[in-house]
């Protein structure tokens, strides 16, 4: 998260909402919201503050633990699964819509 709020020019500093379930970042003409929902058990009214943003143009929306909010989340859609290799390092798994591949395309030139 703190990659993508720095590459997208924000200077906020930035932790996880996991306890306060979500968070906003100022990144120039955008806005970042930030959901958490690893302590959520029933979606209940956040996935109502999901919905609001989700498709906004000038919201970048990111959502960690979202199993939750499955019937929310838009079908067209940007998804990093991030799993630890033998060694301890990080590796990004992206999967995308054809519609969205330019952006995987660019996140790996």
């Amino acid at each position: 998260m703190r990659g993508l709020a720095a590459g997208l020019g924000s200077t906020d500093n930035v932790s996880s909402p996991t306890f306060t379930l979500s968070k906003v970042y100022e990144a120039g003409k955008l806005q970042i919201h930030h959901f958490d929902f690893y302590r959520l058990g029933q979606a209940g009214i956040m996935a109502d503050e999901l919905a609001e943003v989700l498709g906004a143009p000038h919201i970048v929306t990111v959502v960690e633990w979202g199993d939750v909010v499955q019937h929310v989340l838009p079908a067209e859609r940007l998804t990093i699964r991030i799993s630890l290799t033998p060694e301890g390092d990080r590796q990004l798994h992206f999967r995308a819509p054809s519609s969205l591949a330019y952006i995987v395309e660019a996140m790996q030139s």
